[in-house]
């Protein structure tokens, strides 16, 4: 014999219905689980018994599908709505121009403008912020001006070590040219050889190379007329 059609009305005894809502859930939430596996459905379920308690399944997260839930919603609301679109366009537009309008005023009354209608306490709150703001950029003034000394310490020092290694390179050049002398000119050259000699010495002796050079322009000296130096040369010939 068959099951008869059960009536789809609230159950009055109070133990039958809380047998029946809690093979009634499992059933549900078992069916909610087979469709989004079967399906590849997204499916969220939630369930609060007459008690206050509550059950839910979701196939990712809840808060996902209920975020979803709400876009689409409003989308859908949206479109068979064009005029409270409209209307939510304009109240954003006027919300963007309210705070537009407030950050206009902040930036005058940074610059020292428009401080009639505030209070002393806005005025006080107003020199605070501009006292943190002075601070942020001196702060940032100061690291800035360091790393630039820093950079300009490190190019001098590449620079103080490429004049020593030029240096050396003229001391060694000059002593190849006394080398060349010396085979040329033979026992005859050593007096070339000893000048060349004096020269790398005084130049050694004048200049440290473990010290940056200066370089310094000499000022110009007034030009004497060669003639009577001319003149005397000429008469000693004749």
């Amino acid at each position: 014999m068959g099951r008869g059609k059960i009536v789809i009305r609230r159950i009055d005894n109070s133990t039958s219905r809380q047998v029946t809502f809690s093979k009634r859930r499992n059933g549900l939430l078992k069916k909610a689980k087979e469709l989004s596996i079967l399906c590849d459905a997204e499916v969220g379920l939630i369930i609060f018994s007459s008690t206050g308690k509550l059950y839910d399944f979701a196939s990712t997260s809840m808060k996902s599908v209920i975020d979803r839930y709400n876009k689409l919603k409003e989308e859908h609301y949206h479109l068979l709505h064009p005029t409270s679109e409209i209307k939510f366009w304009q109240r954003e537009a006027a919300s963007l121009r309210q705070q537009l309008q407030y950050l206009q005023e902040s930036h005058r009354q940074l610059l020292g403008e428009e401080l009639s209608g505030l209070s002393i306490k806005d005025l006080q709150n107003l020199e605070n912020q501009l006292e943190m703001s002075l601070k942020g950029v001196r702060m940032k003034k100061e690291q800035a001006l360091t790393e630039e000394i820093k950079e300009l310490n490190l190019k001098g020092s590449l620079i103080h070590q490429e004049n020593i290694e030029l240096h050396k390179k003229i001391n060694l050049v000059r002593q190849e040219n006394a080398e060349l002398h010396k085979k040329v000119y033979g026992p005859g050259g050593i007096s070339e050889e000893n000048r060349v000699g004096h020269i790398t010495h005084g130049i050694n002796k004048e200049y440290d190379l473990h010290a940056p050079i200066n370089l310094e322009l000499s000022q110009p000296q007034n030009e004497k007329s060669d003639t009577p130096d001319l003149m005397k040369l000429g008469l000693q010939l004749h």
